[in-house]
């Protein structure tokens, strides 16, 4: 019944029918310490959600086709990592007839790399394997781990964390056994010695935490291992811990880019979109590669800005040079400190930051997004080295990056506190413990320089509180599948037939006409001379009915209700509208800002669909590229109608008559929102396929002139872009 659901109702001619399955492949459970931490009382949470818990929120509240577990490979000490394993293979085995499975479920982990700056740092990365069995999986994880200093740019005490701890129990005598229970995971966790260096994979003993500092290391491991594996980078635009300034073109030189592994990319989660491209940047650099503060456009105000104008805020006379050189000291100080620059600005509130740091125009953008490390910036970056020009060529998808082990949760917008990652503290005392940053002066002119900081909280160091406005409930992968089976699964991902949803189960069809072997789908290649001529085919997801279906009563009542808030998958019969399809258009070349602008054509077409209950189907064709003598990849998004969603928001800004953000209301978690209020607006939800890539074929003919193009192949060219929410 559920294959039938989710099969196709615009099957490619030509093509041997296929379904398409829709999962999840990045979840968290309170295996890992974030999730650990936020399921405490103090930070309003609901308790512990082991692996079983994702697995059967999967099955009967998501109604999910696939899953795989990500924990974060740094907290798994090897009871943790068998105990996954485990419960990853039991889940698979509930799944029924291996040649029809109701749920495919993979084990993976995460590699959680941060760096403080630029140059060191390359982001998080999803390992997923393609077997679960016994004996096919890696004897442990591979996880980063580096010295606290190159990780912050501010100084974490463990000491002082560590005493924070040892409080708690005492603080929250109620709840005394989960603090315990959650300082003796932390123990565990840094009991663990780090593995020998030099000593192959298969040769080092369970019991020890195997790391690899650089993607190069993490690709070496895993061929020592031998087994197939899929890396998937992600969040690597979100701010909250990207340093400014950050870009692809490193993970591009020598072995940093596995192009058999690395071949898709997460574009949408639980925690924003990390797709598109935008001209401003949050830090500039001078000729002798010093960061500096940029101007305030009309449609950017970098945070640095910001920090300068609460100082001016608290000036007696706001216009003397006086102020001025404080303002300037804050600009500067906000720089130096990176992703914690929020620190340097002594008691300001995130009411005083407004929308700093936030893309305005872009959908359900990450929070501080960084337009250099965006989906996008990587696909059109080139590095060349030693004669050979290297690109990526990734295949999109989404997941939801749940922390609460539910899987899939964007089936419905509902229960924000639960449905997606929001945490915050009970009460202002545990506010002003958690989010204490030594400096709580909000008069003060004197900022702090980043050494001169130095906090116990975690929670400090990133602003941690203020983007909580920025999750949302999570996207999906939806996977062009020949059958259910884990095999056919893993073909389509391989194979990059993949696309990426914002949550929604929208049906997207996106092909090549004229390939050099025919029709070929979305994360194809081709080498064409000709005008590449593309079709769309595209069905708005199915509206949803109150409540759970019948086979979600696999589970208790009392069960639906504490893990699926007591709402389930659960379509009927009427599908909302694919309003347009947007074409992007990308021209890789080079790795400067001008360079990827000019690479970027975003949106390229934008084509209206009809009013059809037969969804959207649309041709268009890139008459220009044979004479433009460049290789060009082509992915389009579907649009659809606008409903409401979670956080649809973000800081809900008042806007004034300059156009400005002059006041914002923001989705707080814990005491500050009420725990009922689910920042509902309307967005238009929206899947992304894998782009085409199609490499210039030189035809002497075709150079010398560029066809017409025909309204009817292309639709209308774009003059102004649609509001992206």
């Amino acid at each position: 019944m559920r294959a039938e659901r989710q099969r196709s109702l615009i099957p490619r001619s030509g093509l041997s029918t296929s379904q398409i399955l829709f999962g999840d492949l990045h979840v968290h459970t309170t295996f890992s310490a974030d999730a650990f931490e936020a399921s405490l009382p103090i930070l309003s949470g609901d308790g512990a959600h082991p692996p079983a818990d994702a697995c059967d929120f999967a099955r009967y509240c998501a109604d999910l086709d696939f899953w795989a577990l990500t924990e974060h490979a740094e907290f798994l000490d090897p009871q943790r990592w068998t105990e996954s394993r485990e419960s990853v293979r039991a889940c698979d085995e509930r799944g029924g007839d291996p040649a029809s499975p109701d749920m495919v479920s993979f084990l993976g982990w995460e590699w959680t790399q941060i760096g403080s700056t630029p140059e060191n740092h390359y982001g998080h990365k999803n390992v997923i394997l393609r077997e679960v069995a016994t004996g096919t999986v890696p004897a442990r994880p591979i996880a980063y781990e580096a010295p606290l200093e190159e990780r912050f740019t501010v100084t974490l005490d463990p000491r002082g964390l560590f005493l924070e701890l040892l409080k708690r129990p005492w603080l929250d005598f109620a709840n005394r056994g989960e603090y315990w229970d959650n300082l003796r995971y932390m123990i565990e966790t840094v009991r663990v010695q780090t593995c020998r260096e030099g000593v192959p994979s298969t040769d080092l003993p369970a019991d020890c935490r195997e790391v690899a500092a650089t993607p190069d290391e993490l690709f070496r491991k895993l061929r020592a291992w031998g087994g197939q594996s899929i890396v998937i980078p992600h969040g690597n635009a979100w701010g909250l811990y990207t340093p400014p300034g950050t870009s692809w073109d490193k993970q591009l030189v020598g072995a940093m880019h596995d192009a058999e592994r690395q071949t898709l990319i997460e574009v949408h989660s639980g925690h924003g979109n990390s797709e598109e491209h935008r001209a401003w940047r949050a830090t500039l650099f001078d000729e002798d590669g010093d960061a500096m503060c940029p101007a305030t456009t009309a449609d950017y105000e970098p945070c640095c800005q910001r920090a300068g104008e609460i100082i001016r805020s608290r000036c007696e006379q706001p216009d003397s040079a006086a102020c001025s050189a404080d303002v300037q000291r804050a600009r500067d100080a906000y720089v130096a400190a990176g992703s914690s620059g929020h620190l340097t600005v002594p008691g300001a509130r995130v009411e005083d930051w407004l929308d700093c740091g936030q893309c305005r125009d872009c959908f359900l953008p990450a929070f501080s997004h960084r337009p250099g490390g965006s989906v996008q910036a990587a696909m059109a970056t080139t590095v060349s080295e030693e004669g050979e020009e290297r690109r990526f060529r990734f295949g999109f998808i989404a997941s939801s990056d749940n922390h609460t082990a539910r899987p899939g949760t964007g089936y419905k917008e509902y229960a924000r506190t639960r449905m997606t990652d929001t945490s915050g503290p009970i009460d202002a005392a545990w506010s002003t413990r958690l989010y204490d940053t030594g400096a709580n002066d909000a008069t003060s002119t004197k900022v702090r320089m980043p050494e001169e900081i130095t906090i116990t909280s975690p929670h400090a160091i990133y602003e941690t509180e203020r983007r909580t406005s920025f999750l949302a409930t999570g996207g999906l992968v939806a996977v062009h599948a020949r059958s259910r089976t884990r095999d056919a699964i893993w073909e389509g991902m391989d194979r990059r037939e993949v696309y990426a949803t914002s949550g929604p189960r929208i049906l997207l069809f996106f092909d090549l006409l004229n390939g050099e072997d025919g029709r070929q789908p979305m994360g194809s290649e081709a080498r064409l001379a000709e005008p590449p001529r593309f079709e769309v085919r595209a069905l708005g997801a199915l509206e949803q009915k109150p409540g759970c279906p019948p086979h979600s009563r696999g589970l208790s009542v009392e069960r639906l209700e504490g893990l699926c808030a007591g709402e389930c998958y659960n379509p009927g019969d009427r599908r909302l509208r694919v309003a347009r399809i947007e074409v992007i258009r990308i021209r890789p070349g080079g790795q400067s800002q001008a360079q990827l602008m000019a690479a970027i054509e975003d949106p390229w077409r934008i084509i209206e669909c009809p009013h059809s209950i037969e969804g959207c189907r649309v041709e268009f064709e890139d008459a220009e590229f044979p004479a433009s003598g460049r290789d060009a990849l082509y992915y389009v998004r579907a649009i659809q109608e606008p409903t409401d969603a979670v956080a649809g928001a973000g800081l809900r800004c008042e806007i004034d008559v300059t156009g400005a953000c002059s006041n914002v209301d923001p989705c707080h978690g814990g005491l500050r929102t009420r725990a009922d209020d689910d920042c509902l607006a309307p967005i238009e939800e929206r899947a992304w396929s894998s782009p085409i890539f199609v490499d210039h074929k030189f035809d002497p003919r075709a150079a010398s002139a560029v066809a017409p193009t025909r309204p009817d192949q292309v639709g209308r060219s774009v003059e102004s872009a649609h509001s992206r929410r």
